[in-house]
């Protein structure tokens, strides 16, 4: 059985293999062992309340209970770019005509964007290939969909997705190659790592404010405007289905969309509840039925979720005693549940910033 639960100190090395696993792109997930150490840190704190709405960073893991392995990563910052500036590109386009010509031209422009102050983000997603079956991968991404609809006074009106952008078959970022490294004077590794140790002061400060026409990028850079990772599609398409949706906004570095919505319109928002949990007697297919519920249970610094099998009736979901011990909870206690889409039988494979 996988569970979704929230993260804590002793998670550090195997985050660090998880880390070392998922390789470059991943801006909000580096190998880096004071960093993670640092961020657990703080992810205890988010879940017991004690930090502060600038640094406020929920972590999740999946765990598989059978083994005790950490098979994949999740999380959520509950407002960006409070404590400093947090960039992006918007795209606009722009009319240039002349009447005297009778020529019209309609031209794509990038603008350095901080929109996104205050928003919060969905980010750090990563499964470990070996899971990537059934659902445990809509498990890991819509957890934190719950955690969020449990308590949505943690978070901002906004929230966003920063997607990982498109890479070559070399490793290489072709937009970051057209434009970051002209101004930034770094490998496109090193430029992320300084963003994701919270050194983004540079970014200000070298990169141009003035609009850049994208006519004037290499073509591949232009292709990869917007354009996700291969790895990271089935997880855009998660976030799609909850409501989110590209509204012009890409990534500094390498481009990748990113997803947004206001809170309040998201799916789980409508569409999840409260309920109290029954024990039921384990039927003959518990471990065989396709689960179609994503459960979780109501606290917030001993957060867990599962996927399951649901029996609902009557105001009250029916739970066989592996779930609810599972959950952590007693025959009775509340639990939020939230129907898993029709398609969610297809595997997740892959990961986003």
């Amino acid at each position: 059985m996988l569970i979704v639960r929230a993260a804590n100190t002793g998670d550090l090395d195997a985050l660090m293999g998880l880390a070392r696993e998922a390789g470059s792109g991943m801006t909000t997930f580096k190998a880096d062992r004071g960093m993670l150490g640092r961020r657990l840190e703080i992810a205890c704190a988010s879940f017991g309340g004690s930090a502060s709405a600038a640094e406020a960073d929920y972590v999740f893991v999946l765990e598989d209970l059978h083994n005790g392995r950490v098979a994949g990563i999740s999380a959520i910052k509950g407002a960006v770019g409070l404590d400093e500036a947090f960039y992006n590109y918007r795209l606009e386009t722009v009319i240039h005509s002349s009447k005297e010509l009778k020529l019209f031209t309609r031209m794509q422009t990038l603008h350095l964007s901080n929109d996104m102050t205050g928003a919060t983000e969905l980010c750090s997603l990563f499964l470990h290939p070996r899971y990537r079956c059934g659902a445990n991968g809509r498990l890991l991404s819509k957890a934190r969909l719950l955690f969020i609809a449990q308590f949505p006074e943690l978070f901002g009106e906004r929230v966003f997705a920063e997607m990982r952008g498109f890479q070559d078959g070399a490793g290489r970022s072709p937009f970051y190659d057209a434009v970051g490294a002209h101004f930034f004077k770094l490998p496109f590794d090193q430029a992320d790592d300084l963003t994701a140790c919270g050194r983004k002061s540079f970014i200000g400060e070298l990169m141009p404010r003035q609009p850049l026409y994208a006519a004037y990028l290499p073509a591949a850079a232009r292709a990869a405007l917007s354009a996700v990772h291969p790895d990271t599609a089935p997880a855009r398409r998660l976030l799609e289905q909850e409501g989110m949706y590209f509204g012009g906004l890409i990534d500094i570095f390498d481009a990748g969309p990113v997803l947004e919505s206001r809170l309040a319109k998201l799916r789980v928002m409508r569409e999840s509840a409260t309920a109290p949990a029954h024990l039921r007697a384990a039927a003959d297919d518990d471990g065989h039925a396709r689960p179609d519920t994503l459960l979780a249970n109501l606290e917030r610094a001993r957060f867990r979720a599962l996927a399951w099998h649901a029996d609902q009736g009557a105001g009250a979901l029916q739970l066989p005693e592996p779930a609810l011990r599972a959950l952590a909870l007693d025959p009775g206690a509340g639990v939020r549940s939230y129907r898993i889409a029709p398609s969610a039988t297809q595997p997740l494979n892959g990961s986003a910033s």
